[in-house]
């Protein structure tokens, strides 16, 4: 159907038909601070290899002018369906020329704009990715049509204005910019404003290349700049080291922007990030961690993305899948890095993240069929970024990682500036490795599911290993998904764990190929058998590992033993991934963590165990053992907070873990006398956000109520501070409270998507179920409007935001399949409904398991 969903036969025919030149853009701003609609005015010059018909996309409440090679159409009968039909394209070289009236978003798509309630100062940027540069300028909006862009922007006195070129001297108050080099349209960008700028250089071997990063004035005092150019300098170093071929743009700058959706984006030269990464208040390194993996993997995109881009978005997973991968290799392997165990993080967030996406209805091959662009926007997962970047983490391993770089460097020279398949980089490391990787690929790139992996291993009464067998399973995908299962090729490595002066110390490993069901592992034969057994140690590979019955008895007992924190952080997934299928009960699993987390030094693990376990007694565990294991965590909670280490990360963390759970008096007294300082814990600071934190739980507990609200909101009259209000108010555990909260998102088309997504983050609370039973019969009376009649990312974010988790009961699963028949809803809409029904199925089998151990 025509519109703004594009197929990719229509892409297909447009492309065999023309290629791009240049785009010629003026946008007038000036009228950004009172909002509305701006002017946008596109020469778009474009060649034929033959007369014929197509289209240009532009999504605009008006259009005032089209002609195409000095012909004037009439808007009113060429402009449908957010396209403008080009009836009579001419052999050779056509120019076209469409004026428009653009509308400004609050959504974060096209150009959004954001008033800083500090300064009430307007901010604008774009957001353009998958298909969003068309809601600024008439484009071919497909990734394969690159051209040159060159800007002109009037924008109102004292504004900053940014884009993919060096930004020039204004004249008056119009920016002319340089036209870029060949870019697909959804890197290119804008941003303008009354911004905040620092500036450097990244120099060497006689380059320079200018470094800028932008956030709003009222932000600038937490700006710590000095550490992000250092790490950005770092990740020059390494990249241009690993990929043998020169940053490809004039500049570099970073932009924290507000109310963004995503963590980053790639903008050629100009990458936008949420400025929420802008910490304002104090943060674990944990987070700093993940801030230096999103800048590091943007940069990695100037070359994997904008440098070379792939043909269509079937290889969005090789761009998302290739930043992810170098970026944590960079943190992991760049010389003076900070952070030289971020393999551990990505084992126990992005692997983690991958493993619950390949368990959804929805699971798919990371290389994913996309036959139009509803399929690319809710394909932005686990499987894209997490499963593919584990899959490229093994592929390094299978190859060898000089062979791997070697074929990256050839592949960058041969397809700079153009667009390629997955075929022509894995041509690129075939050439380089000597490896046949066909195979490889349709094993592990055209098939969806996971692998699971268990160790099988007898022994004589000398506790001598006799047998070692690593059985391989494929479990059934889950009912909905395509495809089928199977079992893969692995390279892993088998470490064996013994104590060794009370520590748990690796004192055996060997690396080996897991192919089929069944394989014998005779190197292990006749050696003592260990305490600990870690199948895919060293995370080579990508499959769920289970632990033997042993292994399991003694990490039960010392998991924190571990020397090193990536054994903790495999053996922390493998426990919970157990917990989440219901073969470990989630009481066992809360003993375990309770047990071993007071010796887990690696606080990323520790946030995500906090997460992990406040998760699991919410909705994995019996109703009759609830409220006996939130009591226990809760209490937990508060006696490590005073054991921590004053004024460390730890401390930190148990503090936003007793925010989220606490519920007897005494726990309660405690975030009420954090809050107006009766109470103190030494090293301890109770800074905004934390403010924030105690403030949620004694609303949502009935503790406080709109007169705490509107009191700290005016000691925090900033965007964040509206945002966290916001959820405060949905948080109250009254009726009134909880319609009104529903009513805005539902209802309130000017409602920022920041502040929808912080209502819904408020309504949602696993101790309010029954207040919230309501809402399940509401979800399914509204969904399908609400799909129909708002933009993308609010329709995904309500689609998934308020889906009834906390009703987690077979009549959900019934309202949901009821729904889903009598509907029939598009793809993109039933793929995020039956991802939250499958929630609900494994909460009722992890209940279960827990109630019957």
């Amino acid at each position: 159907m025509p519109g703004t969903n594009l197929t990719r036969q229509e892409a297909q025919e447009r492309a065999r038909l023309i290629s791009v030149e240049s785009y010629q853009i003026t946008l007038d701003l000036s009228g950004a601070p009172q909002g509305g609609t701006f002017p946008s005015r596109t020469v778009l010059t474009f060649t034929a290899g033959a007369a014929g018909s197509t289209f240009v996309d532009l999504v605009a409440p008006a259009v005032t002018e089209v002609v195409l090679n000095g012909t004037a159409l009439d808007p009113a009968e060429v402009f449908v369906d957010s396209r403008i039909a080009l009836p009579e394209v001419v052999e050779g070289t056509n120019e076209l020329l469409v004026v428009a009236d653009c509308a400004y978003t609050n959504t974060g798509e096209g150009l959004h704009r954001f008033v800083d309630p500090v300064d009430q100062e307007t901010y604008l940027y774009t957001q353009f990715e998958v298909p969003d540069a068309r809601r600024v300028f008439a484009c071919f909006e497909q990734p394969d049509l690159k051209g040159t862009f060159e800007f002109t922007v009037t924008a109102p006195q004292g504004w900053k204005v940014i884009s993919n070129s060096p930004t020039p001297e204004p004249d008056g108050d119009v920016w002319h910019f340089a036209p870029t080099p060949r870019l697909s349209t959804y890197v290119t960008a804008l941003i303008a404003g009354p911004y905040h700028a620092v500036h450097d250089t990244w120099e060497k071997n006689g380059r320079t290349v200018p470094l800028g990063i932008y956030c709003r004035p009222s932000l600038a005092e937490h700006l710590d700049d000095e550490a992000i150019f250092s790490l950005t300098k770092q990740g020059f170093d390494w990249f241009e080291g690993q990929f043998d071929h020169p940053y490809p743009f004039a500049k570099y700058d970073q932009l924290f922007v507000p109310e963004f959706n995503a963590g980053a984006m790639e903008n050629a030269g100009a990458v936008t990030i949420r400025d929420q990464y802008v910490f304002r208040s104090k943060m674990t390194d944990a987070a700093y961690e993940a801030r230096a993996e999103t800048i590091l993997h943007e940069l990695a995109h100037m070359w994997f993305g904008d440098l070379v881009t792939m043909e269509w978005w079937n290889d969005l997973w090789l761009n998302e899948s290739f930043a992810t991968y170098t970026s944590i290799a960079c943190q992991a392997d760049a010389p003076g890095s900070q952070w030289p165990h971020a393999w551990t993080g990505f084992a126990n967030t992005m692997k983690t993240w991958a493993y619950r996406q390949d368990q959804l209805p929805s699971t798919h091959p990371i290389m994913a069929e996309i036959t139009d662009l509803d399929d690319v926007l809710v394909n932005f997962d686990g499987i894209t970024y997490a499963k593919g970047a584990s899959v490229l983490k093994q592929l390094v391993a299978y190859v060898g990682r000089d062979e791997f770089f070697q074929g990256v460097r050839a592949y960058f020279k041969r397809h700079a500036w153009g667009n390629t398949r997955l075929s022509d980089l894995l041509s690129a490391l075939e050439e380089t490795s000597g490896r046949d990787l066909k195979s490889w690929s349709r094993a592990w790139l055209e098939t969806a599911g996971i692998n699971v992996l268990r160790p099988e291993i007898e022994v004589d009464a000398d506790g001598l290993i006799t047998r070692f067998v690593i059985r391989q399973e494929a479990p059934p995908l889950p009912a909905g998904a395509k495809g089928t299962s199977t079992l893969r090729p692995h390279r892993i490595a088998v470490g064996l764990y013994d104590p060794v002066d009370e520590k748990l110390v690796r004192v055996h490993r060997i690396e080996l190929d897991v192919t089929g069901a069944e394989t014998e592992v005779p190197e292990l034969v006749g050696r003592a058998r260990p305490a600990v057994v870690l199948l895919n140690d060293d995370d080579l590979s990508y499959a769920k590992v289970r632990l033997d019955p042993e292994s399991t008895a003694q990490i039960t007992r010392r998991v924190g033993d571990f020397t090193e924190s990536l054994p903790r952080a495999l053996c922390w997934a493998s426990t919970w991934d157990m917990t989440r299928d219901g073969e470990l009960p989630t009481h066992a699993y809360l003993e375990l963590v309770l047990g071993g987390i007071g010796k887990e030094s690696d606080i990323g693990v520790v946030q995500s165990l906090h997460r992990q376990v406040k998760l699991a007694l919410d909705l994995y565990a019996a109703p009759e053992r609830r409220e006996e294991g939130l009591a226990r965590w809760s209490a937990a909670a508060l006696e490590r907070l005073h054991a921590a280490e004053p004024g460390g990360d730890h401390q930190l963390a148990w503090a936003r873990a007793l925010a989220a759970t606490a519920r007897s008096e005494e726990e309660l007294d405690t975030l009420a006398g954090l809050l107006d300082g009766g109470v103190t814990v030494q090293g301890l600071d109770v800074d905004t956000d934390l403010r924030w934190a105690l403030l949620l739980r004694l609303v949502a507990t009935g503790r406080a109520g709109e007169e705490a609200i509107a009191a700290e909101l005016r000691r925090d009259p900033t965007s964040a501070g509206e945002e966290h209000a916001a959820a405060a108010r949905a948080a109250r555990p009254t009726a009134e409270a909880k319609a009104a909260a529903w009513d805005a998102v539902v209802n309130d088309e000017s409602l920022p998507n920041s502040v929808r997504e912080s209502t819904m983050r408020g309504f949602v609370q696993t101790d309010q179920r029954e207040l919230l039973a309501p809402y399940r019969d509401r979800y399914f009376e509204v969904i399908a409007d609400v799909w129909a009649r708002r933009s993308h990312e609010a329709a995904q974010a309500i689609a998934q935001g308020f889906y009834p988790v906390t009703q987690v009961a077979q009549e959900t699963l019934d309202a949901t399949d009821a729904w889903l028949e009598a509907t029939e809803p598009s793809a993109a809409l039933r793929r995020l409904v039956t991802e939250s029904r499958s929630g609900i199925e494994r909460a009722l089998r992890a209940r279960a398991a827990d109630a019957s151990a």
